[in-house]
């Protein structure tokens, strides 16, 4: 009889379940983060919206009225754009909500729905607001 060299079938299975076992335990976490960085990003992008914001205001008085103002502008105090690229989509390709409220605490509201896309939610589907 000749010796063959190998892993049996039985020694595969073993592996490929212990695999199954061991991603089944580590997937779950590493999507939690992924959720988290996301809203991470959206934070990110708008503290950088929040300074265009106020950088354009200082300019021309005044809040712009959508946030596509800080990228084209013809007024003529105009000093951007104060922003360095088009405004992206948050990091769930839905559109950052923007709304100049007039009020003297809080005179622009900037938020994005989370990962749902909806208003209100819990956990990455909830709202972030800055």
């Amino acid at each position: 009889m000749k010796k063959q060299n190998g892993f049996t079938m039985m020694e595969l299975l073993i592996v490929i379940v212990i695999l199954g076992l061991l991603a089944s335990l580590v997937a779950p976490k590493f999507f939690n983060k992924l959720g988290t960085a996301e809203r991470g990003i959206a934070g990110t992008q708008m503290a950088a919206f929040e300074t265009a914001i106020d950088t354009y205001r200082l300019d021309l008085g005044k809040y712009p009225e959508k946030l596509e103002d800080l990228r084209r502008g013809e007024e003529p105090r105009w000093d951007g754009p104060y922003l360095p690229k088009d405004v992206p989509l948050d990091p769930w390709g839905n559109p950052y909500v923007y709304e100049v409220t007039g009020n003297k605490e809080k005179p622009y509201t900037l938020l994005s729905y989370g990962a749902d896309g909806k208003e209100g939610g819990e956990d990455n589907n909830a709202d972030i607001v800055h």
